[in-house]
């Protein structure tokens, strides 16, 4: 998965995470934190969606992670906001060309 990729990525699982937001009135740092310690929901039709939910917070954590990881060894090739900037756009090559 290139930068452009998890970027994207990123974008649309953000998008489904506002979502969750908007409905149960909660960031999705807050939920998660409750919800990996064990919280249960009170009402029994939000199982479904805060098990997705979690899945998704979890999956944006690591596509976070995958983020960092790739912007690192594009800084190590060249340091400059610019030199990243044409690193990412050398991934996303037919996008920007």
């Amino acid at each position: 998965m290139n930068l452009h990729d998890i970027l994207a990525d990123i974008h649309a699982l953000e998008e489904d995470l506002l979502v969750f937001e908007h409905k149960y009135g909660l960031r999705s740092e807050t939920f998660y934190a409750a919800y990996v310690s064990g919280e249960e929901p009170e009402n029994e039709s939000w199982v479904l969606d805060f098990g997705e939910w979690a899945s998704v917070y979890k999956t944006w954590l690591a596509r976070q992670t995958d983020y960092r990881n790739e912007v690192q060894k594009l800084q190590l090739q060249s340091p400059s906001l610019t030199g990243l900037i044409r690193g990412t756009r050398q991934s996303a090559w037919p996008l920007f060309r």
